[in-house]
C-alpha cells in the first residue's frame, strides 16, 4: 500500500533531483546495459535511436508502467523487447527465480552470447521507478555473472556510473544469494 501511495510523490522527486543535481535519469554501466528510471514514452525513439535499446527490463509493478511508461504492446511496436519482473517498491528484493530470468534476458544482447540473433551487441536499459534498488540489484547481478565478480565489486562498478543507486540489506542478501547460486561454484 505504501509502495502506491508514495509512487507519484516519489517519481516526481525523482525528475526534481534530475534537474536540480548532477543525477541523469539513466547511466550507461557497460557496452550492453543501460541501468535507469522509469522510461517516459517521450524517450523511447532516444533510447532506440541513440542508445542502441534492443531490450527492456521492467522491475516494476503494473501500476507503475500505466502513466508515463509503455507496456510491452508498445516496446514490441518499436522492435524491442520487454521482460516485466514485477517487484514492489521499498520494502521487496527481486527474487532469485526473476534475477536469474532477467541475467538470461540481458545476456541474449550481449556481444559475446555465441548466439547468431539481431539482437546481440544491443543494450538493455534496465530500469525501475527510480534505478536505484530494484533494478540496481539486478544489474548487479548481470554484472556478478558476467565478470565474475562479487556483490562488492559489482556494486563498487555500478557506484562509479551511477552514484546514487541505494543498496539495503535486503538487496544485498539478494546479491550475496546469487553470487554463491550463480557465480562463486563457476570460478
Amino acid at each position: 500500500m505504501l509502495a502506491r501511495v508514495s509512487f507519484y510523490p516519489t517519481l516526481f522527486y525523482n525528475v526534481v533531483m534530475e534537474k536540480v543535481s548532477n543525477r541523469q535519469w539513466y547511466d550507461r554501466i557497460d557496452e550492453t546495459v543501460i541501468l535507469g528510471a522509469l522510461p517516459f514514452r517521450g524517450m523511447t525513439l532516444q533510447l532506440i535511436k541513440e542508445e542502441g535499446v534492443k531490450g527492456v527490463v521492467s522491475m516494476n509493478e503494473d501500476y507503475e508502467l500505466t502513466m508515463f511508461s509503455n507496456n510491452a504492446e508498445e516496446w514490441n511496436k518499436h522492435g524491442v523487447e520487454f521482460l516485466q519482473l514485477s517487484t514492489t517498491d521499498i520494502f521487496e528484493t527481486p527474487c532469485q527465480e526473476k534475477l536469474q530470468r532477467g541475467v538470461d534476458f540481458i545476456s541474449k544482447f550481449t556481444s559475446s552470447n555465441g548466439n547468431d540473433n539481431n539482437n546481440r551487441g544491443s543494450s538493455v536499459y534496465v530500469h525501475c521507478k527510480a534505478g536505484r534498488t530494484r533494478s540496481a540489484t539486478l544489474v548487479g547481478c548481470y554484472l556478478m555473472m558476467k565478470n565474475k565478480w562479487t556483490p562488492e565489486k559489482a556494486v563498487e562498478f555500478m557506484k562509479n556510473k551511477r552514484p546514487h543507486i541505494l543498496l539495503r540489506s535486503k538487496q544485498w542478501e539478494a546479491l550475496e544469494i546469487f553470487h554463491k547460486e550463480h557465480v562463486k561454484n563457476v570460478t
